[in-house]
């Protein structure tokens, strides 16, 4: 298992994206695919794309990204990349409804999102749960939902 106690920096860096690229071309780059709730993580363990399980655990004042480099080394190189976030689209139909809405994603700690007058919520587990929790604002249709993966969301 190979253990990661650093970031060395970003692949767009110059001292990184030229030994990257070179790398690509000869398939000397692995890649750590997180979720984007693991991103936040500062102690983790998985799997490379080629298989390397890895130990991840970082100091307090570092942060895994897309693009992170975790290892450079000659013939090898790891990077992270981000999975795409899929979002829950809530969207109450007047304001009691946005407030008890509010309520219960706050109430249940879910990363959150804000597009016009919808709530997004970030997807990590079944979408059916997240609607259970709502109970009576979905079945009632106070609270409309959809599910979809926007190109760039900030999360709260």
């Amino acid at each position: 298992m190979r253990l990661i106690e650093s970031i060395l920096g970003s692949r767009l860096d110059e001292a990184f994206a030229t030994p990257l690229h070179h790398l690509e071309h000869h398939g000397g780059v692995d890649v750590l695919t997180l979720q984007s709730a693991d991103v936040a993580r500062r102690r983790l363990r998985a799997r490379t794309d080629k298989g390397e399980e890895i130990a991840v655990a970082l100091p307090r004042d570092q942060v895994l990204f897309d693009g992170a480099v975790l290892a450079l080394e000659t013939g090898y190189g790891l990077v992270v990349r981000v999975a795409e976030q899929h979002w829950l689209r809530l969207v109450p139909c007047d304001r009691q409804s946005a407030i008890e809405l509010g309520y219960h994603a706050g109430n249940l700690h879910w990363r959150v999102a804000f597009e016009g007058e919808a709530l997004l919520v970030a997807i990590e587990a079944p979408v059916e749960d997240y609607l259970a929790r709502l109970g009576e604002l979905i079945t009632s249709g106070r609270v409309t939902s959809s599910v979809h993966a926007p190109d760039k969301v900030s999360a709260c």
